[in-house]
């Protein structure tokens, strides 16, 4: 199996980040980091959550968040939202490349935690959700499963649940005239190890071939590089990742562990194996130092620490 010649990679940092920081992080911080990130090229950065401030309360500066970001050209900003209303909220904004998704999760104890829904809740609000999305003129775009490898508070998630989840959602677009064109397998918490990754992405390859997928990887028990190098192997073009290793689901029933894979460290390892991200590591990498800076802490992603090997070739030469 021939890797791919380029990637897509999603910055999720801001997002992901900042909603699990133990410390608050102020809309000014909050605006130089989505700032800092735009400077380096990404093709996708995920700015914030339009949700309920009662259940993740450092989302609540939304609104004030995406008035002060600045868009830089070529790079799409979206945003997450769990409902109608977060819907509403972003689009009013006027900032985002909104993008239609229908989130289901293949735990219920998790779903339940995390959205206050069960499954079924979840299908039976979707009519609402494509309703909505309608009347933007949004179309759904993205299938997302999260929790799909495995879940803290269920164990290891059935394949063939995850299918027949898949199956429903693209069901429930289909009966809107809507046609998804990405599969999210989102692996909230960290479950995912190399075999099972090679085992989902195969399922779903053979039965959407024509479909792609977008790998969301934790890193909470240190899988995730070795997953996304599974998905690299597959063909998987699409990845989300964090600068620095940034962040983590609240929900997660782990508290303290590791967030998405490390932006730089997925960089990295794509450019080494001839793979093209249009990202620019140097920058990123000095994006991730002053990152530490605000948060007054160290981040987890390795390059960061070890540098790019690029910058040790270029001592070399001389």
């Amino acid at each position: 199996m021939a890797f791919p010649k380029k990637v897509i990679i999603r910055e999720v940092g801001p997002r992901e980040g900042m909603q699990i920081e133990e410390a608050p992080v102020s809309t000014e911080d909050k605006i130089q980091i989505v700032d800092m990130i735009s400077e380096c090229n990404f093709p996708v950065i995920e700015v914030t959550s339009f949700v309920s401030p009662k259940w993740v309360p450092k989302m609540a500066d939304a609104e004030k968040v995406a008035a002060g970001f600045k868009r830089y050209p070529g790079t799409e900003y979206q945003c997450v939202y769990l409902n109608a209303k977060g819907i509403e909220r972003a689009q009013a904004t006027g900032k985002f490349d909104l993008e239609g998704v229908l989130q289901i999760t293949a735990s219920e104890t998790f779903s339940v935690k995390n959205t206050n829904l069960t499954i079924d809740e979840t299908f039976a609000k979707m009519d609402e959700r494509i309703c909505t999305l309608n009347e933007f003129n949004i179309p759904v775009q993205t299938i997302a499963v999260m929790t799909a490898f495995g879940c803290t508070y269920e164990g290891d998630t059935n394949p063939e649940l995850v299918i027949q989840l898949i199956e429903r959602s693209i069901a429930k677009a289909n009966s809107f005239g809507e046609n998804p064109k990405h599969i999210l397998l989102g692996d909230t918490v960290g479950w995912a190890n190399p075999i099972s990754t090679e085992m989902l992405v195969g399922k779903v390859q053979d039965r959407w071939p024509e479909k792609d997928i977008i790998l969301h990887l934790h890193d909470t028990r240190g899988m995730g590089m070795a997953n996304a190098y599974v998905g690299l192997k597959m063909g998987v073009t699409h990845y989300d990742s964090s600068v620095g290793g940034l962040g983590g689901c609240p929900f997660s029933g782990a508290k303290g562990a590791a967030g998405n894979i490390a932006t730089e460290d997925l960089v990295h390892m794509c450019h080494e194996l001839g793979i093209s991200t249009g990202i620019d590591l140097e920058k990123l990498l000095k994006v991730t130092e002053k990152i530490e800076g605000i948060l007054g802490r160290e981040l987890p992603s390795k390059v960061s620490k070890g540098r790019s090997l690029n910058s040790y070739r270029r001592i070399a030469s001389h």
